[in-house]
């Protein structure tokens, strides 16, 4: 009996020790996947890059840790990091308008990806409201209809949450504002081509 308990005991401290390690380079994911989507805001695409790299460094270590435990692993925090990092590489992504890498190409899970991909597109709504600001309406509307776009693909995806790890929460926090982000861009609309009409028929002093 007493080699049994032994055997499982150290089993279960070969878990503990999996867990903390993946649990503490999962937190450096989300923090550092944070940084990363502020830098793309400021438009810091360099300093974005290296915080995403260095985000996925520690995905690496959480991912290779917790690989031999799968109860651990799909624990939740994982997968939180794993949407993190879909996020912060999607956010640079659409930003720039390149390509959006796969989920293949992050090496994450499809249901992370999926939910990273409609935080991206939320995220969105601040660069693009920056855009309005200065004045580049076509640009604007132009992620409106990437943030359209995104939502109609995954609205498609309908299946249970515990299928999809809670998509359709991301995906009602999208259409909520995608919304407030087309009456902000129809406003902006409407008051420039007010504006230009009025300069076009006033004299000018």
């Amino acid at each position: 009996m007493r080699d049994d308990v032994g055997r499982l005991s150290a089993s279960l401290a070969e878990i503990h020790r999996a867990r903390e390690v993946g649990l503490g380079a999962c937190r450096r994911v989300i923090q550092l996947c944070g940084s990363s989507i502020r830098a793309v805001h400021r438009l810091e695409p360099a300093e974005a890059e290296s915080l995403a790299a260095a985000a996925e460094t520690e995905l690496r270590e959480a991912q290779q840790a917790l690989a031999p435990f799968p109860a651990i692993a799909f624990a939740g925090f994982l997968s939180d990091a794993e949407k993190e990092y879909a996020e912060a590489r999607l956010t640079a992504a659409l930003v720039s308008n390149g390509p959006l890498p796969t989920a293949g190409d992050l090496h994450v899970e499809p249901t992370s990806w999926m939910k990273g991909l409609a935080e991206a597109a939320s995220e969105l709504r601040r660069h693009l409201l920056d855009l309005l600001r200065a004045g580049e309406l076509d640009r604007g509307e132009d992620l409106l209809e990437v943030m359209d776009d995104v939502y109609d693909a995954l609205i498609t995806v309908d299946f249970p949450d515990a299928i999809t790890g809670g998509l359709r929460r991301s995906l009602d926090a999208l259409r909520a504002v995608l919304e407030r982000t087309r009456g902000d861009v129809t406003t902006t609309v409407l008051q420039t081509r007010l504006r230009e009409s009025l300069d076009r028929t006033l004299p000018n002093e």
